[in-house]
C-alpha cells in the first residue's frame, strides 16, 4: 500500500487515492493540440455538449412518458406539452439537439475528409467516429417512434422491414425486433428501452474511445503537417509558446471551445424558441393509425440520403436492399478506399477537390429527392443519383487517388 500522507486539501487528498493529478495531466493539461487549426475542430466538443443536453432533456420527458401503444401519443402530445409546467420547452429542446447533433455531426465528418484527418494512422480515430455516427443514429430512429404518431408507426414499419431481406432468417429477425408480427406494442418498448439505456451507454462508451484514439497519432491540423509533438510540447514548457505550434488541450484549446459552444448555443436556442418546428414532422402528430397509411412515408432528413439510395433502385428491391447496405458501411471503408498516403486539405489534392464536392452535391441531390414522392421523373434522379454515390467511393475515389499517389511517387498504403 502506498504512504498516505497529510493532504494539503481536498484536491491532495483525492490525489493520494485516486491519482486526479496525473489524470489531469494525461486527458487535459498535458494533452496537446496543433495550433494550426480553425473554429470547425470545436466541432467534438460541441457534440458532446449537444449530447448532455439531450440527456438532461430526455430524463424530464422520461418522468411523464408513457411508454405503452394506447397513451404514448397524449402523454407526449397533452400531457408534456400543454399539462406540464414547461413541458413544451423540454420537448422543444429535446426535438431540436436531435436534428442539430447530425447537423453537427454531418460537419464533423466532412471535415475530417476535407483535412484528411482519417489517413496515417488515424484510421481507429475514423472507424470510432463512424461507429459513433451509426450508434446516434439507431437512437435517433428509437426515439422518432416513441412519440407514437403517424410517421412514428409506419417509418417504423417501412425500416423493420428492411430486415426481411436478410436470406433465410429475415422474416424471423423482423418478428423478433418487433416482438409481434406487426409493429404493436411490444415493438414500443423494445425501442424506448434502446433508446433510454442501451444506446445512450454505448455511445457514452464510444466517446470515451473516441477521444482516448486521438491520444497516440494526436489531432490533425489545416495542412496536414506532420511535427515532432514532444519537441514542440517541449518548447512551449520552455516558454517558447510563440515557436511551438502546439497548445495544451486546457486551458487555451477548450476555452476557445467554450467560446464555440456559447456561440452555437446562442442559435440553438434561437431555433428552440422560434423554429423548432423544422424538428418536428406535422404529419407525427396525428395518432399512429394502422388502418391509414400516409400518402407518402419518409425518415427524418438526416436518413433521406441513404432512403433515397435504398428506393433509387426502383425496378428491384434486392439491388435497393443491397446499395443501402453499401451506404451504411462505405465510409467505414473510407481509410483504405483513399489509396493516397498524402495528408493534406482537399484544396491542395485537385482531383480529391472535384471528388470531394462531386460527393458533397449528390448527398445533397439524394436527400431533397428522398423527400419528395417517388413519382415522375423524381424517380430517375434518384436513380442517377443512387448509381452516381455508389461510382465515387467504390471506383471514382480509388482511381483518383491511385493516381495521386503515382504521380506522388508513393509507395502503396
Amino acid at each position: 500500500m502506498a504512504e498516505i500522507k497529510k493532504a494539503d486539501g481536498f484536491i491532495d487528498w483525492l490525489d493520494q487515492r485516486l491519482g486526479v493529478k496525473k489524470l489531469t495531466k494525461v486527458l487535459m493539461t498535458e494533452y496537446w493540440i496543433p495550433k494550426n487549426i480553425n473554429f470547425l475542430w470545436a466541432m467534438g466538443v460541441v457534440l458532446t455538449a449537444l449530447f448532455t443536453i439531450l440527456l438532461v432533456s430526455g430524463i424530464f420527458l422520461l418522468m411523464y412518458y408513457k411508454p405503452d401503444a394506447n397513451m404514448a401519443f397524449d402523454s407526449v402530445n397533452y400531457t408534456i406539452m400543454q399539462e406540464v409546467a414547461y413541458g413544451w420547452l423540454w420537448r422543444h429542446i429535446h426535438a431540436v439537439a436531435a436534428s442539430m447533433i447530425f447537423v453537427i455531426l454531418y460537419i464533423h465528418m466532412f471535415v475530417a475528409i476535407y483535412y484528411g484527418s482519417y489517413k496515417r494512422g488515424r484510421e481507429m480515430i475514423w472507424v470510432s467516429g463512424m461507429l459513433l455516427f451509426v450508434t446516434f443514429s439507431a437512437e435517433a430512429f428509437s426515439g422518432y417512434m416513441l412519440p407514437w404518431g403517424q410517421m412514428s408507426y409506419w417509418a417504423a414499419t417501412v425500416i423493420t422491414n428492411l430486415f426481411g431481406g436478410i436470406p433465410f432468417i429475415g422474416n424471423d429477425v423482423v418478428e423478433w425486433i418487433r416482438g409481434n408480427y406487426v409493429v404493436a406494442d411490444s415493438t414500443l418498448t423494445r425501442f424506448f428501452m434502446l433508446h433510454v439505456f442501451l444506446l445512450p451507454v454505448v455511445i457514452m462508451i464510444l466517446i470515451v474511445v473516441h477521444f482516448y484514439s486521438l491520444r497516440i497519432p494526436h489531432v490533425n491540423n489545416q495542412e496536414g503537417e506532420v511535427f515532432d509533438f514532444e519537441a514542440e510540447e517541449k518548447k512551449y514548457i520552455e516558454g517558447k509558446k510563440k515557436d511551438s505550434k502546439v497548445i495544451p488541450f486546457w486551458p487555451v484549446f477548450l476555452s476557445k471551445d467554450i467560446f464555440v459552444i456559447c456561440t452555437f448555443m446562442i442559435f440553438f436556442f434561437y431555433l428552440v424558441c422560434y423554429h423548432y418546428e423544422f424538428a418536428m414532422d406535422p404529419v407525427n402528430f396525428d395518432p399512429a393509425n394502422s388502418l391509414k397509411t400516409p400518402t407518402h412515408i419518409y425518415p427524418e432528413w438526416y436518413f433521406l440520403w441513404s432512403y433515397e439510395v435504398l428506393r433509387g433502385f426502383f425496378f428491384s428491391a434486392n439491388l435497393g436492399l443491397i446499395a443501402f447496405g453499401i451506404a451504411q458501411v462505405i465510409f467505414f471503408f473510407l481509410p483504405w478506399l483513399d489509396r493516397s498516403q498524402k495528408v493534406a486539405p482537399a484544396h491542395k489534392r485537385p482531383l480529391f477537390f472535384i471528388w470531394y464536392w462531386l460527393m458533397i452535391i449528390d448527398l445533397i441531390v439524394l436527400t431533397i429527392f428522398g423527400k419528395l414522392p417517388p413519382e415522375g421523373n423524381s424517380i430517375y434522379i434518384g436513380f442517377v443519383a443512387s448509381i452516381a454515390f455508389l461510382f465515387l467511393f467504390l471506383v471514382a475515389l480509388p482511381v483518383i487517388t491511385i493516381m495521386e499517389r503515382n504521380k506522388n511517387g508513393g509507395a502503396k498504403c
